[in-house]
């Protein structure tokens, strides 16, 4: 099927409308960044991409429907401009958006992320017009181009790590009439050729902040990235660069989390019930239940950034109603099984996974169970340090 000949048409008044609705629910607050998402089209960064069906499949897994314009014209332009995270691909498998296939499950990889987010993004770490910009994860180039419209071209340098990604943003990049620097690059040692930056900004997760990032940004400037884990806890941080190329800034608060850079994804750690074969065969009760870090509130995901930071190693895998904790590192492991209305632990090896995590939890309660804007991370030589007035600093991972 061709695609109907006013499909400029449409697409402007659906951006129009966009634009309108996220300058009404407080998205959209300042003047150039609504310009520039009235101008940009995004629907040629996004020529396919995959939703979610109403119904799992017999495993329970989703079921991902591919949309293009050829399928499904009136859907695919719609969610285009709809304020919606569009998934552009699985496991680092290029889809072939001209015979795309339906996906059961999969790991997304990349994605358009919803305008709203973008902005915000921009907006969280002031972006504005005289400031050069590293982006760092171009995905489908959208986000690229809006910082293009508002900086121009040639302020504005992006880095994606997947070669067929970043020719696929490149060229709706370039057909759209932006020219920023666009490389093929691991984000975790940001883009030396270009720096130093006014801002960094990075449409990724990292376990610990990149050092690359901190000597890459001028005095005075600023880095926004999301912090993540292997237990899937995020927090973002806006980081200061000072003369001296230390670094510190305050947790920003929300529920933001980003797909993780591919080189600070979590290993795998084999079957879990190897791991809780070796554990202690009596339980003792414990303390806090794991819905505290597990809820679908926001609390819970503030906690499980923090209970990361604590057991910066572990993973966690629900095995029937067994919650599993593994640290590939240490070779330590625990388990958390429901009884009686209550949870009881076995752990073993030289680290007391949840033992240590019901410290932490035990600590945030009595400082008054402090949000995520009252933390400090500060970076220097010697670490990378979460800090707050009344809990015990944390160190995060060597990145």
């Amino acid at each position: 099927m061709a695609m109907p000949a006013d499909l400029e048409t449409d697409a402007a008044r659906l951006r129009d409308v966009m634009a309108k609705t996220l300058a009404q629910d407080g998205s959209l607050d300042h003047p150039a960044w609504r310009a520039a998402v009235e101008t940009v089209p995004r629907h040629r960064f996004v020529p396919g991409f995959y939703l979610p069906a109403d119904e799992r499949d017999g495993q329970g897994l989703t079921v991902w429907e591919p949309v293009t314009g050829q399928l499904d014209y009136g859907r695919w332009l719609a969610a285009a401009y709809s304020d919606t995270t569009l998934i552009t691909q699985f496991d680092g498998d290029e889809p072939d958006w001209q015979n795309p296939v339906v996906r059961h499950g999969g790991a997304p990889t990349s994605s358009s992320t919803l305008p709203s987010l973008v902005v915000r993004m921009w907006r969280d770490a002031d972006v504005q017009e005289g400031h050069t910009l590293l982006e760092i994860g171009t995905g489908t180039g959208y986000s690229t181009a809006l910082a293009c419209e508002r900086l121009g071209s040639a302020d504005v340098t992006s880095i994606e790590v997947d070669p067929h990604r970043l020719e696929q943003a490149a060229n709706a990049l370039y057909g759209c009439g932006y020219t920023p620097t666009l490389a093929v690059a691991d984000g975790l040692y940001g883009y030396w050729p270009e720096a130093r930056f006014d801002r960094i900004v990075a449409a990724c997760s990292f376990r610990a902040v990149p050092q690359a990032l901190v000597a890459q940004t001028r005095p005075g400037g600023k880095i926004l990235l999301t912090l993540s884990g292997w237990l899937y806890g995020y927090a973002r941080v806006l980081l200061t660069v000072g003369e001296d190329g230390t670094a510190e800034g305050q947790l920003l608060p929300g529920t933001v989390s980003f797909m993780t850079a591919r080189t600070h994804s979590a290993p795998a750690f084999g079957n879990p019930a190897h791991w809780a074969a070796g554990l202690p065969e009596r339980p003792r009760a414990a303390r806090h239940s794991p819905e505290r870090i597990n809820a679908s509130t926001e609390e819970a995901f503030h906690l499980r950034f923090l209970a990361q930071s604590a057991v910066p190693c572990a993973q966690m895998a629900n095995v029937g109603e067994v919650l599993h904790l593994v640290d590939v590192v240490t070779g330590s492991a625990a388990t958390l099984t429901p009884r009686d209305g209550a949870w009881y632990v076995r752990e073993g090896g030289p680290v007391k996974l949840w033992t240590r995590v019901e410290s932490l939890l035990d600590a945030y309660d009595e400082a008054g169970q402090p949000g995520p804007a009252t933390f400090t991370l500060h970076l220097d030589d010697d670490g990378q340090y979460l800090r707050h007035p009344r809990l015990p600093t944390l160190l995060l991972p060597r990145p």
